[in-house]
């Protein structure tokens, strides 16, 4: 899978990207928010992400927020990654739009149990996009078939809700958008 990693401190990027490398991660590595969120917003973009919280440009905070306000067509899984290890922070850091946080220095095994529920949410995000894909075909038969009208062969005419009966002409233009040449 690709995780997205921002990170403008050199040194804390490379050792980041060489841990995901060993953890069998494909990494896009950028050096600032902005870069991050540009790749963010692509609809091949990694669904991933490893934020730092202080960037140049734009921070980890204010990327999660541009992600979360717009509508991508895949969800993002976002874990913030900071100095900042205070309650408030992670308060805020999850109000923001993480999906979850982790201080620095980080342990390896839980950035890679943290990376596992992101993917678990992501497969999850994936399976749910797709039942609903199938609901929504699956709606559009059960319409088809409640547009089942009782016709008389005989008058050539439709009965409608109501029990009356209307000629298929007048009852077809009155409740769709088709109209009769001849």
């Amino acid at each position: 899978m690709r995780v997205l990693i921002a990170e403008d401190e050199r040194a804390s990027r490379v050792m980041l990207e060489a841990t995901l490398r060993q953890l069998d991660y494909d990494v896009v590595a950028t050096e600032d928010g902005a870069e991050a969120l540009a790749r963010l917003q692509n609809d091949r973009g990694p669904r991933l992400a490893v934020l730092d919280w202080m960037m140049p440009r734009m921070d980890g905070l204010e990327v999660c927020r541009q992600v979360r306000a717009q509508e991508l067509s895949s969800y993002v899984y976002i874990i913030l990654l900071t100095a900042k290890s205070q309650q408030d922070d992670l308060v805020t850091g999850l109000t923001a739009g993480a999906d979850d946080y982790l201080t620095k220095p980080f342990d390896r095994n839980e950035l890679r149990s943290r990376l596992a529920v992101g993917e678990r949410i992501l497969q999850l995000e994936s399976r749910l996009a797709t039942k609903v894909a199938e609901l929504e075909h699956a709606l559009g038969h059960v319409k088809q078939l409640q547009g089942l009208l009782p016709i008389c062969m005989y008058c050539k005419s439709i009965r409608d809700d109501k029990d009356s009966w209307h000629r298929i002409e007048s009852y077809i233009e009155q409740h769709s958008e088709v109209n009769f040449t001849h």
